[in-house]
């Protein structure tokens, strides 16, 4: 006689991978206009709604490495959407700003990656899916202020083949 399993459901890491992935998929296909994808957006978004007085803070902000930051806000300029400006309060150091352009294709990227993430969400009620977004926000959030952030190009070693090539890809 052998004794009934519950079902198994997975994990929570698993629950985050499975999300994750299909959170990447769909968002990337938003976003084949923005230099990096994922990351030019939320380096893009971090510049239109933050204020931070330099490339470095903008980098340690989000958790990149300054070397690519290097690259990827030279990419941006180079697309029009921020432009490198001297800080006020310090000549010494290069305030990323957005331009008029990278606004606009900012707000229109923000609509068009929000009707994503519902998408994404179908399954939950709108009040659901603001909650989850909430309860995220703030742990993350939580995370970031008492853990030393890795370097998230770390991360791709973690994908899988397949996942690793097509990040490696949208990052070059």
């Amino acid at each position: 006689m052998t004794s009934a399993r519950p079902a198994y459901h997975g994990d929570f890491g698993w629950h985050l991978g499975v999300l994750l992935s299909a959170y990447q998929s769909s968002v990337v296909t938003v976003l084949g206009e923005v230099p990096h994808g994922p990351r030019g957006y939320q380096t893009l978004a971090a510049v239109v709604h933050g204020d931070q007085p330099s490339q470095l803070a903008l980098a340690t902000h989000l958790g990149i490495d300054r070397t690519v930051m290097t690259y990827l806000i030279d990419d941006l300029v180079a697309a029009g959407l921020v432009e490198r400006r001297l800080n006020p309060a310090d000549r010494r150091q290069r305030k990323i700003v957005a331009t008029d352009a990278g606004v606009g294709l900012y707000t229109d990227l923000e609509r068009r990656v929000r009707a994503a993430e519902d998408t994404l969400l179908a399954g939950l009620e709108p009040t659901e899916r603001q909650a989850l977004r909430h309860l995220l926000r703030r742990v993350a959030c939580d995370l970031r202020d008492i853990e030393p952030r890795p370097d998230p190009c770390d991360a791709v070693d973690t994908l899988p083949r397949s996942e690793a090539g097509a990040a490696v890809h949208r990052a070059g």
